[in-house]
């Protein structure tokens, strides 16, 4: 574990908002605690980062990967007509990966999501069909450890 992973802490509207899914290699993964769409974060366990072109080679490399195989297997989980995969602080300025599952029916289809209809939270029971999914998908790649 390197300076930077050891001062990393989670910006403390992400931790508000989330619920924490696991860890991949880098990045924490987070699920937004809200039901109207699968809505996940990764965020590289990095101290005081704000911008992907902040993160050293290496960094960069490894988010691209993780996010590209979450997008993927997101896509393929909960069968998305388009995957929005967004890096955006303005709120939040600790550095952060949107990915959000679209479809056609969601809530706010076609328009973005912030604000759209009011966050519905999750109940016990989704969250752990959600986590015994990735479970299923995930585990054997990327390291990917979940939590609880």
């Amino acid at each position: 574990m390197d300076e930077l992973e050891l001062e990393f802490e989670l910006d403390p509207k992400l931790a508000a908002d989330t619920i924490d899914m696991g860890d991949f290699p880098l990045c924490k993964l987070l699920l937004m605690n809200d039901s109207n769409y699968p809505w996940f974060i990764l965020v590289p366990r990095r101290a005081d980062m704000t911008e992907i072109f902040h993160l050293p080679l290496e960094d960069r490399e490894q988010l691209i990967r993780e996010s590209s195989f979450l997008a993927e297997n997101l896509a393929d989980l909960f069968q998305a007509r388009k995957m929005n995969v967004a890096a955006l602080g303005n709120q939040v300025s600790q550095l952060h990966i949107h990915h959000v599952v679209r479809k056609v029916d969601d809530a706010a289809w076609p328009d973005p999501v912030w604000g759209k209809v009011p966050a519905k939270p999750y109940t016990e029971e989704q969250l752990v069909d959600i986590r015994d999914r990735l479970c299923r998908l995930m585990s054997e790649e990327l390291s990917f450890c979940p939590v609880g």
